[in-house]
């Protein structure tokens, strides 16, 4: 806050005083000649009125109740006021409006106040006594609107203040402190964010509850806090429409440690469907043991993410193709990976799974009929290849270590439960953007993780759809669409038109979200 001093006099007296006074009170000592001499002068100084026909030339049409007097602190003028434009104006031009007065044309006192990117600027006449105060944004209470805006532009688009405020240093454009902003945040932005997401999931709620039973995937991702690992969040994602249903937030504390995170993180998001009445068709997870285990004792059909199967295995494959006996494996291994989803998304039981994944050790021997009856041949064109040193020969060393790698029980189990329908891209996708709303080298308050990541759920929510822009003309790379930010612009509504005016409901409502007692308070 800020306070003034000055010996100005309220803008309403003054132009109370302005009205009664004549257009120049010229003293009784002063002869004619001097009075037309001032009115050249101030012919001289009146600005050149800009051709209206001049397509540069913006005639400026204020609103019908701008002539109503009315106090800048009052909150219910920001619905209003958050959506004018902006522009970025120099000290020095503004100086320029107040160094002379407007009625004696005498020099004047000005006094400049700043709090952020709000400045004000006292004229006083020690002549005629003339005064006036100019605001450069509306101000609610103690609050400058352009400052608040400015924080909400920064948190609503996962923005950083250290970057925005190195730049506006650079060209010594005013800014309010890092304290500021953490102030908007834990009083209006936090509040506001929370609230939408919640407000968002429960329509989203209502809309897949109509369809029955869901198909969801599950996939935690941990080290969140500057590669600490003290934080792991958790997503739930509606597989069939690729919409995040639910994001969980927790410390390893929480929890017992970080082994339990997952599973926990996941007990919650399944309890939240439950209470919504949304029963869980299906799940696809990673291959972790306890997330196996607490599904099977909760009786939730599980499957297997076919990426994470596939990466597992071509970790080991690469090490193996490094020993020299091995070589060929190298050859093969991009066959090897196909393979892995062609097994899966081809097949509707374990069984058929387990036969398609069997029939490829004899396929790389070039034998294309198989024993199991589930897949007595291979499904490819039958070809006759020249080049014997391309296959994989009976009882060799590499045969023998891709077999062991290939058929061991834990792989054959677990093909059997990759997931045939819906598998769980769209969450790795989800994942990269998180990184940009909360990147792994920057610590944030428990609270700001866990907004951010309201935040891109909504972003990832609303661009689910977006599609390559089609052209009509072909050219050698797509055109992709830009992002749409209507979450921003209705983050932004409902902080000036609700949460700014009332926002004790708000900040109650997001109290109810339990913080880890020992993260370090910010």
């Amino acid at each position: 806050m800020w306070n003034s001093d000055d010996p100005i006099r309220d803008r309403d007296s003054a132009r109370h005083q302005t009205s009664k006074r004549p257009r120049l009170e010229v003293k009784e000592e002063e002869d004619e000649e001097e009075e037309q001499q001032e009115e050249v002068e101030e012919e001289k100084d009146l600005p050149e009125v800009p051709d209206p026909y001049d397509p540069i030339y913006e005639p400026y049409e204020p609103d019908e109740s701008s002539n109503e007097q009315s106090d800048s602190r009052e909150v219910e003028s920001t619905s209003s006021d958050y959506n004018d434009p902006k522009y970025i104006v120099f000290e020095s031009c503004l100086r320029d409006l107040f160094v002379s007065c407007p009625v004696c044309r005498l020099s004047c006192e000005v006094q400049r106040q700043r709090m952020g990117t709000f400045v004000s600027f006292s004229q006083l006449c020690p002549n005629c006594e003339y005064s006036r105060k100019w605001e450069s944004q509306p101000v609610a209470g103690s609050t400058p609107l352009g400052n608040l805006q400015m924080s909400a532009a920064i948190y609503f688009t996962g923005g950083s203040f250290t970057q925005v405020e190195k730049v506006c240093r650079a060209m010594n454009l005013q800014m309010f402190q890092y304290n500021t902003f953490r102030r908007h945040a834990r009083m209006f932005l936090e509040p506001a964010i929370n609230h939408k997401w919640k407000q968002d999931q429960q329509v989203l709620m209502e809309r897949l509850r109509g369809e029955g039973s869901v198909a969801v995937g599950g996939r935690m991702r941990a080290d969140l806090q500057a590669h600490c690992g003290k934080l792991g969040s958790y997503t739930l994602m509606h597989l069939k429409s690729s919409s995040i249903m639910d994001i969980q937030l927790f410390q390893n504390t929480e929890v017992g440690g970080s082994s339990h995170m997952e599973t926990e993180a996941l007990r919650r998001g399944l309890d939240l469907l439950q209470a919504n009445h949304l029963s869980v068709e299906h799940i696809v997870t990673d291959r972790r043991t306890r997330v196996q285990k607490y599904l099977r004792e909760r009786n939730v059909l599980h499957y297997y993410n076919t990426q994470h199967l596939e990466k597992g295995l071509s970790r080991k494959l690469k090490k193996l193709a490094k020993n020299k006996a091995c070589l060929l494996v190298r050859r093969w291994l991009p066959s090897i990976r196909n393979h892995v989803y062609w097994t899966a998304t081809s097949s509707t039981s374990a069984p058929e799974k387990v036969a398609k994944w069997k029939s490829f050790v004899n396929h790389i021997q070039n034998i294309h009929t198989h024993d199991d009856p589930l897949f007595p041949t291979c499904a490819h064109p039958n070809r006759v290849s020249m080049d014997p040193s391309k296959w994989f020969q009976p009882g060799s060393a590499a045969l023998h270590k891709v077999k062991k790698l290939l058929l061991n029980k834990r792989i054959l189990c677990d093909v059997g439960k990759l997931s045939h329908d819906n598998q769980t891209s769209s969450l790795e996708s989800f994942h990269q953007l998180i990184q940009r709303f909360t990147p792994k080298n920057v610590i944030f308050p428990f609270m700001g993780v866990l907004c951010r990541l309201y935040l891109a759920a909504m972003h990832f929510n609303e661009n689910v759809d977006k599609h390559e822009a089609k052209s009509s003309e072909v050219t050698a790379e797509p055109q992709q669409s830009e992002p749409k930010l209507k979450y921003v612009s209705e983050l932004m509504k409902l902080l000036f038109e609700d949460v700014f005016k009332e926002p004790s409901t708000y900040v109650e409502e997001l109290k109810q979200i339990p913080v880890p007692e020992d993260l370090r308070p910010i």
